[in-house]
């Protein structure tokens, strides 16, 4: 039996389609005066290749800048870059815009592309979820002219314009690489962005100045000034006493009080997918016991376990209840209809019958307990999920204790290992990019499985990923992936919960906010009122 909320893949379409397009950045006209953000996103650090995460990306997207962007049907559109073609198997070559400047007033040229890739490939030893996968195909990157960048790989890498949607392009240096301790100790971040680099609080704030010398124009806002607000209430409350002008990450309970209010709201379903992950290596697991609370044998080893835990997991409650209908049940890592999707892969309404004979069958008739984990405040719905989850679990004998952390602690201890089973969420371009760093095998060399933190592998799926990124964007790329999706979700290495939708909120003096998939926040999607 499978089911579907009411805010499904017809409606994220939609959603979709109605946007207006938005090529992420500002529009020409005059700078109005000061834009206030409330942010969930707490930035971590001012070097852009440092962690590949949403906070980061978003707010540093103000200063740096792409050769490539994704708009927001997810269709590749020049940036840095004007065009970009395939000149071999093995080779790109990708143009540059003419007069572009850093904000230290340097031009960019190929070689600060050169540099970029350096730095990322060679130099930055970044944590799990950086950027070097991106990267670990390029063999060599060279500048025959300043406008040019010509680039070799070890093999056909045919998605290599979408790896580079994701690469800020930094200003190379006198001398050597530029340190993330260096960056974060007080060197001005040196970028191409609509915005300049004005201060930057840890956790607190982050502003920045309009760049009237912008390439495509001057800049809409004067000043723009982030305020980290984690918790979402207040991220409410400051909105509707008018302290903010816009507040991302609205919970969904209280979209209709603030329309009572008089603000407005946007929303737009998310290129992106929340789950639970396994810890399938470990012999054993921190906070998994019997139920007189001695220690057994992992149990998320044996597929029929993982595969009970689905069965008796209520996506339903997730999206109905606890999103109010903005989010979709989920059965794989994007929402059905997007590129690389299953159609064959739906949602399935729970059996708790069915899980009780699979755990049965495992060996555990009495069930177990367990640790759920996950952060708290970071995602719509991230603390009632675990605490629903944990309902549902309950009916077939697994008894989860929710353990919901602020991000940075729950993300320290996930590396850290001290998690057997977790709650988690990721968001990336492309189907292949979750797929590539969620679910294949984890391998540094190849960049392959960064957030693969249950450490599962699957070779007979890390082949047909491979084979799938081998073959041209188009159509049998897509059905490659997809039929590697059916093969890895069969095994249930994670259990797909929900896309949930972004929603925004925007108070008199924004005229309008376009909403990215991708769940960017920042002053470019942001107009000003007409006076």
């Amino acid at each position: 039996m499978q089911i579907q909320s009411r805010f499904c893949s017809h409606r994220l379409a939609a959603l979709l389609i109605s946007l207006t397009f938005w090529s992420g950045l500002p529009g020409p006209g005059h700078a109005q005066e000061e834009l206030r953000i409330a942010t969930s996103y707490k930035l971590m650090t001012l070097d852009p290749h440092y962690a590949n995460l949403n906070e980061n990306t978003s707010l540093l997207s103000h200063i740096y800048e792409r050769l490539v962007y994704q708009d927001d049907r997810l269709d590749l559109k020049p940036g840095l870059a004007v065009s970009w073609r395939a000149v071999s198997d093995r080779q790109w070559e990708f143009k540059l815009r003419e007069n572009v400047r850093f904000h230290d007033g340097s031009p960019l040229t190929a070689d600060d592309v050169v540099y970029t890739i350096e730095r990322i490939r060679d130099f930055l030893k970044s944590p799990s979820g950086g950027f070097r996968s991106y990267v670990t195909g390029i063999e060599s990157v060279s500048a025959p002219d300043p406008l040019t960048v010509l680039i070799e790989t070890d093999g056909a890498v045919p998605n290599l314009p979408l790896f580079f949607s994701s690469i800020f392009v930094m200003n190379r240096p006198a001398k050597g690489f530029e340190t993330t301790e260096d960056l974060n100790a007080g060197h001005p971040p040196n970028g191409t962005g609509p915005y300049r680099f004005e201060s930057w609080s840890s956790g607190e704030s982050l502003r920045l100045a309009g760049n009237d010398d912008y390439w495509d124009g001057k800049s809409a806002w004067s000043k723009v000034t982030f305020r980290v607000i984690e918790n979402p209430a207040a991220r409410v409350a400051a909105l509707s006493t008018g302290e903010v002008d816009v507040a991302d990450a609205i919970p969904a309970r209280d979209v209709a009080s603030l329309k009572e209010r008089g603000a407005r709201v946007a929303s737009v379903g998310a290129a992106r997918v929340n789950f639970v992950q396994f810890d399938v290596a470990r012999d054993t697991l921190p906070g998994v016991t019997d139920k007189s609370g001695e220690p057994i044998a992992n149990p998320f080893k044996n597929p029929l376990v993982r595969r009970a835990l689905t069965l008796a997991t209520d996506r339903g409650i997730l999206v109905d209840k606890i999103l109010a209908g903005y989010g979709t049940a989920a059965a794989q890592v994007f929402p059905n209809g997007l590129p690389g999707t299953s159609a064959k892969l739906l949602p399935e309404a729970p059996n708790y019958d069915e899980a009780k004979m699979l755990l049965a069958k495992a060996g555990f008739p009495d069930g177990f307990n367990l640790v759920l984990a996950g952060p708290a405040s970071r995602y719509p719905g991230d603390a009632e999920s675990l605490q629903a989850v944990a309902q549902s679990w309950a009916r077939i004998g697994v008894n989860a204790q929710p353990a919901a952390a602020p991000f940075s602690v729950f993300n320290t201890k996930r590396a850290a290992g001290d998690y057997g089973v977790w709650y988690g969420g990721t968001s990336g371009e492309a189907v292949d990019i979750i797929l590539h760093t969620l679910l294949a095998s984890p391998d540094p060399e190849r960049g392959t499985g960064a957030l693969n933190f249950g450490k599962y592998r699957n070779e007979a799926f890390d082949a047909m990923l491979a084979r799938a990124e081998s073959i041209a964007v188009g159509p049998e790329r897509n059905a490659a992936l997809a039929q590697a999706t059916e093969l890895v979700m069969a095994d249930q290495p994670i259990i797909p919960l929900y896309h949930f939708h972004h929603i925004v909120g925007y108070g008199s003096r924004i005229g309008s906010y376009v909403l990215h998939p991708r769940g960017w926040t920042t002053a470019m999607q942001t107009l000003p009122a007409m006076e």
